[in-house]
């Protein structure tokens, strides 16, 4: 499946692909999925189209012996047994450029000397070629690989590199003959036995829908990425996601601050999966484990009623909540004694604790990062009253309405503040109309949600990778009863988002039937794209299945004769299906009609897909009109229809834009991003310092303080809009 080019494409190709021009990468994704190589084609010529690739478990094992020779195992394993066991040497020699070859790509197992000095790199190649070709033959797709400590020693990069070019999720498990503490069986264990252990040990890794679980630790700590375990990233990764000489250096400025002040930093929220708030606070803590800082973020166990009630005040708070929809007496004592005996069964008070008191082992800085469980903070000032706390409001609230005495919102917000208003800093999207006026003003400072550039949902895939996770789309699709992509054959539209009624959704079906009826008329079918909404559920969203159901009547209803052309599916946490979708949409749509910043809209602009979304919440901040994208009002489905037409029919309007709005992402909205915030907030507090916003965005305050302030021609979210109409 690869691409010949010559010329300047030659070279753009050989930069890594975060590095090629957007056009290219968009070219050669579209290239490959027509090639009679693709995917598609291939399982369309074995007779296997409508089955889902097999998976395949990896064990790698390596070792260096006391001459200097390098030998490596790779052992293959398809969830129930092995897959051939023996063990077929592969020469390699070092060709012109100084890479490597494999003499022999056959069989599970391969053991192979190598005597050249740039060993680890080529060690690295010659495992990422061997299981690249292996994936493209057998049309398998490597799901995950486990290293020995002793292997990602000898190579370091290579647990990245098949994260980044094999979407291969690298474990590393402690396995070293020369480490004393091994047990005797595994450090005489030969090498091949090493691979097939660690092949095991990668199996049992993936619940039996092929995921990567949650794992909880003491206390109900999150252990992201298995508490290390999983390495998708090194310290280095984040250099180029970012600014290096501005927002990298202002991050580490703040990092070795805390690491001299053994600073400790608790996160609180309700869930660990399904929302932006826990896909945030998984890449911060990922990150932060790297830079050595002591951050930890803890969930509750949770309760099916209580995120009833949640999702209901979520609703209400954002002014679509159904007619006579409140939060009652009842409701609230519920809410409250939820939290109470969440802080007790997770014994977080306790000595050591998390809320303990810090002269009692307690987090030196706590963060509540959820309106779902405000008395957290009064829990956190009552053992501790001096220590800081910070409260993060992460979705739109109506002020006017919460502003407005006897109203449903008031109820809310009121509940809400008694329980938050002796934090010491308020932390809100970005926008001052979300702010009710009894939040005490000094306290306010402004943070936009931000999204990973190096997780599933984000980076840069290999176009066999899009085409293997779009096939299982398809799959996905097939199984409910939904009906097809027809990607290659025909363009499509996307909407990711969960299904809220916020979201949304009939908005986006009538604009498609708009853009149907009126701009695309007449059309050849081929001409006309299809229309993709789909997003994860949340464990704490209820709301899903009734918004699905209604988007499904109202297509067999009043858009009957677009239905065929419109697939609406739920999907499950898999991130890299979501980031193919995103990816290889053409045009993609977020037509919220209430929204906090919601990052999809800068996830699309990273991607060089230009966006249609509306002029909702934060989503101006993100989107230059008619540069990166277009801006509409909530509701304005002709519109939209224009901009499609437009964005379907002018290659050099779409390639443009494409271009544009990929160079044109902040660093605001990445992970490094939003750890200059978090740690200048905790940095400064943990000091003892005070901190009054009154209305900044804390980014702007954290390069102040580190000597770096944004420069006059730095990209940047925009700043002193006047978004109070949204």
């Amino acid at each position: 499946m690869s691409l010949h080019a010559t010329g300047d494409n030659a070279a753009n190709l050989l930069q890594p692909p975060h590095q090629r021009p957007t056009w290219l990468r968009r070219q050669r994704s579209i290239t490959a999925f027509k090639s009679d190589t693709s995917l598609y084609k291939l399982k369309e010529q074995r007779g296997t189209l409508n089955a889902a690739v097999e998976p395949v478990y990896v064990g790698l094992a390596g070792a260096q012996s006391s001459d200097g020779e390098f030998q490596y195992s790779i052992a293959l394993h398809d969830g129930t047994y092995s897959i051939n066991s023996e063990i077929n040497p592969t020469e390699l020699t070092q060709n012109g450029n100084g890479s490597s070859d494999a003499s022999s790509r056959v069989g599970s197992g391969v053991s192979t000397p190598m005597s050249f000095a740039n060993s680890p790199d080529a060690l690295a190649r010659a495992i990422i070629a061997y299981l690249s070709n292996y994936r493209e033959k057998n049309l398998s797709k490597p799901q995950g690989a486990s290293l020995t400590s002793q292997l990602a020693r000898l190579c370091p990069h290579l647990a990245v590199r098949l994260w980044q070019e094999l979407d291969i999720l690298p474990f590393i498990f402690p396995l070293d003959p020369d480490d004393p503490n091994e047990k005797d069986e595994h450090r005489c264990m030969p090498l091949d036995q090493q691979a097939e252990w660690m092949a095991r040990k990668t199996v049992k890794q993936f619940n039996v829908k092929g995921e990567l679980p949650v794992h909880m630790g003491s206390r109900r700590q999150v252990l992201v990425d298995l508490d290390g375990l999983v390495h998708i990233t090194e310290l280095g990764s984040y250099e180029d996601t970012v600014k290096k000489e501005t927002t990298g250096v202002a991050t580490m400025h703040f990092i070795d601050s805390l690491k001299k002040n053994k600073t400790k930093i608790a996160f609180f929220n309700s869930t660990a999966q399904g929302g932006g708030v826990a896909l945030m606070r998984h890449a911060l803590i990922r990150y932060l484990r790297l830079a050595g800082v002591d951050c930890r973020w803890y969930v509750p166990f949770g309760k099916a009623n209580i995120f009833r009630i949640t999702k209901d005040n979520h609703n209400i708070l954002q002014g679509v909540a159904k007619h006579g929809e409140h939060l009652t007496d009842k409701k609230i004592h519920a809410l409250d004694g939820w939290v109470v005996d969440e802080t007790e069964k997770c014994h977080w008070t306790d000595f050591g604790g998390p809320l303990a008191a810090r002269e009692k082992g307690g987090a030196d800085v706590i963060i509540v990062d959820d309106p779902q469980m405000p008395s957290l903070v009064k829990i956190a000032k009552e053992k501790d009253p001096n220590r800081p706390v910070i409260f993060r409001s992460h979705i739109q609230v109506r002020a006017d309405l919460a502003d407005q005495e006897g109203t449903a919102t008031s109820k809310v917000w009121e509940w809400i503040w008694n329980h938050v208003k002796d934090c010491d800093v308020f932390v809100s999207h970005p926008v001052r109309a979300f702010v009710p006026k009894s939040v005490t003003p000094e306290k306010v400072g402004y943070l936009p949600a931000t999204t990973d550039w190096l997780d599933g949902l984000n980076k840069h895939m290999h176009p066999w990778d899009e085409q293997y996770y779009l096939h299982e789309f398809k799959i996905q699709s097939y199984g409910a009863g939904m009906r097809q992509l027809a990607l290659p054959d025909r363009k499509y539209i996307v909407q990711i988002a969960r299904f809220d009624p916020a979201k949304g959704i009939p908005d986006v079906l009538a604009s498609y039937a708009r853009f149907r009826q009126v701009y695309m008329k007449g059309e050849p079918l081929v001409n006309i794209p299809q229309l993709v909404i789909c997003g994860h559920g949340a464990v704490d969203d209820p709301d899903a299945t009734k918004i699905f159901k209604e988007t499904e009547d109202a297509l067999a209803g009043e858009y009957q004769e677009f239905k065929d052309d419109v697939i609406i599916m739920r999907l499950g946490p898999s991130d890299q299906l979501l980031n193919a979708l995103m990816s290889c949409a053409h045009v993609a749509l977020q037509l919220s009609t209430r929204e906090g910043f919601e990052v999809k809209v800068s996830e699309a602009l990273h991607k060089g897909t230009p966006i249609i979304a509306t002029r909702a919440g934060g989503i101006p901040l993100q989107v230059q009109d008619g540069k990166s994208g277009f801006l509409v009002r909530p509701g304005d489905h002709d519109a939209v229809a224009k901009h499609l037409y437009d964005l379907f029919t002018d290659s050099e309007l779409h390639s443009t834009m494409s271009e544009f709005a990929s160079k044109h992402v902040s660093d605001e909205v990445s992970t490094v991003g939003n750890a200059l915030g978090w740690l200048y907030l905790a940095d400064e507090l943990a000091k003892g310092e005070k901190i009054a916003p009154n209305g900044q965005w804390i980014n702007d305050m954290a390069r102040q303080k580190a000597g770096i302030p944004y420069e006059a021609d730095e990209n940047k979210l925009t700043r002193n809009v006047n978004l109070t109409d949204n």
